[in-house]
């Protein structure tokens, strides 16, 4: 997420853990990220589109024996290996973000099925799965950026080309958005309506939701 705070601190692992605050900031973290997987579920079964990553995801699911959620971590843990070279280090939110965020979408894609209706009930029950799991999407990023216990791995990714390119944070993350949307609809992931959708609401939902969600941490106690 591109979404900026006055409040958003740029700090290290070892600042992000000594900032203080770690039971709020630990709980809402899991919050966010398990709400998180549940956002993406019910987009995918909204049956709509997704956003870019998720067709990627779904698009890999397609060809292996694998969930989409464990499908999900291992692409989180691939995209985190292209840290390295970087030198970005990732924090508690990141490692935490690849496991709990693939758990939850497994879950909850267990419990939550495509709707089997007719007519026009049945495609008013897919946009209201795309519509809540969108805002829920957009709540979830603001929670688990407000925690400010590092990016997940894909949002650290674009930020730290950023940082390496010096070019704009919007280009670098639309590169990278349509370099996995095309890749994932190759591979057979759903594109439609609900990716359209996500592109166009997901900033300005996390925009609008994260000064509700930040934990306020002060710069000084974060100091080497």
């Amino acid at each position: 997420m591109d979404a900026q705070s006055p409040g958003l601190l740029n700090l290290s692992p070892m600042q992000q853990l000594r900032a203080g605050r770690m039971g709020r900031r630990i709980t809402q973290l899991l919050v966010g990220l398990v709400i998180f997987g549940v956002s993406i579920a019910l987009v995918l079964r909204g049956g709509l589109g997704m956003s870019p990553w998720d067709v990627l995801h779904v698009g890999i699911a397609i060809h292996v024996p694998l969930s989409i959620g464990t499908v999900s971590i291992l692409v989180g843990c691939l995209v985190l290996l292209l840290w390295i070279p970087l030198e970005q280090w990732p924090g508690l939110g990141t490692i935490l973000n690849i496991f709990v965020v693939g758990i939850a979408l497994d879950a909850t894609l267990a419990v939550v099925h495509e709707p089997a209706l007719q007519g026009w009930v049945n495609w008013l029950a897919r946009a209201g799965l795309l519509v809540s799991g969108i805002v829920l999407n957009g709540l979830a990023g603001a929670l688990y950026i407000g925690s400010q216990l590092g990016p997940g791995p894909r949002d650290g990714l674009m930020t730290s080309l950023t940082g390496l390119t010096g070019r704009p944070i919007g280009l670098i993350r639309g590169l990278i958005e349509v370099t996995v949307l095309t890749l994932g609809w190759l591979l057979g992931g759903p594109v439609g309506l609900g990716t359209v959708a996500y592109a166009l609401a997901i900033g300005p939902l996390t925009q609008l939701l994260l000064p509700l969600c930040l934990v306020r941490l002060h710069p000084e106690r974060t100091a080497p």
